[in-house]
């Protein structure tokens, strides 16, 4: 496996990893929290569990905003047989993704804000370059 099939991969298990721990929050707040929460009354945005469980819920939220569009770059690429242009570089969208969930889910601190909107920013700015240099011979 390449490395740009290897990060693909990598983001959608972080994303599953983020997923299946946020399960296991939620049905401790069902069913074994003193402030017990009805399956079917989560606020979608986390504010209903204040704390490590509302950083959880955006982090994990973050992962999915991203997700598809680097899916879709990443395929357009294979098909295109331009996944090369992204080798040397797409560890970096993996890395900072994990990064950036890891200091969501540590802190809300301005500190940890301006690290996870940097982190984020480097994220972008890999997808918006390799989505240009798709596109570069049409141009």
């Amino acid at each position: 496996m390449n490395s740009t099939l290897f990060a693909l991969a990598g983001f959608a298990a972080w994303t599953l990893l983020l997923t299946f721990i946020l399960l296991n929050l939620r049905g401790y707040y069902a069913f074994l929290s003193k402030n017990k929460i009805a399956l079917n009354k989560f606020s979608p945005d986390g504010s209903d569990v204040q704390g490590f469980g509302q950083r959880l819920t955006r982090a994990h939220l973050n992962c999915i905003e991203m997700l598809p569009s680097f899916c879709a770059i990443v395929i357009v690429a294979s098909l295109s047989n331009q996944i090369d242009m992204m080798e040397s570089t797409v560890m970096y969208v993996l890395y900072a993704r994990i990064l950036q969930s890891v200091v969501h889910l540590m802190s809300t601190s301005v500190i940890a804000v301006v690290l996870r909107a940097s982190l984020w920013g480097a994220q972008l700015a890999l997808l918006l370059f390799y989505s240009y240099k798709l596109f570069e011979v049409y141009l």
